[in-house]
């Protein structure tokens, strides 16, 4: 269930065990020893929770999956281990798509991982008719419980393949931060990701457009009139995804964030 940032239980620790804490997740690389120390403290209900956690974060565990949620566009959704830890950067992607939606919208979120994306922008909107789409089962599960205050519908299975055919030529606002990692890259990620986040997540293929185009190729036939397809990709990739998206007949521009380093391809159906 998706709770609004705020709602945290606390207990008193002295300043030498904060202290500690810091340095053994400073020694073992944690970047923000002493943000994630405060996180810990602030989720764990007992010492001993306490420790467990700091000892799965000093092992190398996502620090998401360690207290189970990550802080999406002011909300707390929740991550199991082996689902894609929702970005920073892919607030950008919401807020883009939220600028182009209206109360009451028809949203599907294709490769919704956690369901952070539809859920962030059904709350945004106020209402929206929300569709989930995940080929993994374990994060299908994650997101039905993200999306269930927003009433939102998740199926699993591959792409537009699990949509119900009602919704042909209705969608108004296709989102899908899809898999975009050349497959020779995922060795260079951040050893968080490369070792506890499922590949099918990650891998975009050869060049990491291979499930961008699959989603582009199709789109024409399930979004309204004037609906659009927004897909978050690289700064190096957007110029091929700027071809794919007008290769296959849409209006398309990029819209791009240096402080979040986002990018994120738009097309629209202009055709009326």
């Amino acid at each position: 269930m998706v709770r609004y940032i705020g709602e945290k239980f606390n207990f008193f620790l002295g300043n030498e065990t904060e202290k500690c804490i810091t340095n053994r997740l400073r020694s073992m690389g944690c970047v923000f020893a002493e943000d994630e120390t405060r996180l810990l403290i602030s989720e764990a209900r007992t010492p001993a929770e306490l420790k467990k956690m700091v000892e799965m974060r000093a092992d190398g565990l996502p620090l998401e999956y360690v207290v189970g949620y990550a802080e999406f566009c002011g909300l707390r959704i929740e991550v199991d281990r082996g689902v894609f830890v929702p970005r920073k950067r892919t607030e950008f992607l919401v807020h883009q798509a939220e600028a182009l939606s209206c109360y009451g919208d028809i949203v599907v979120d294709l490769c919704c991982g956690s369901g952070a994306v539809g859920a962030a922008l059904a709350a945004a909107l106020g209402r929206a008719e929300l569709y989930s789409i995940d080929i993994d089962p374990v994060a299908i599960r994650c997101a039905g419980r993200n999306v269930k205050d927003f009433d939102g519908h998740v199926f699993e299975g591959d792409l537009y393949k699990a949509l119900p055919h009602s919704l042909k030529g209705h969608v108004n606002i296709l989102v899908a931060n899809v898999p975009y990692v050349p497959t020779e890259a995922i060795k260079l990620l951040p050893q968080e990701a490369r070792l506890h986040e499922p590949k099918v997540a990650l891998d975009g293929g050869e060049d990491g457009l291979d499930i961008q185009r699959r989603v582009t190729e199709e789109a024409l036939l399930w979004l309204a009139p004037g609906g659009h397809l927004l897909i978050e990709t690289s700064e190096m990739q957007a110029s091929q995804t700027f071809e794919i998206f007008s290769g296959a007949g849409l209006t398309t521009k990029v819209a791009r964030d240096e402080d979040l380093d986002a990018t994120v391809v738009i097309g629209s159906n202009s055709v009326f």
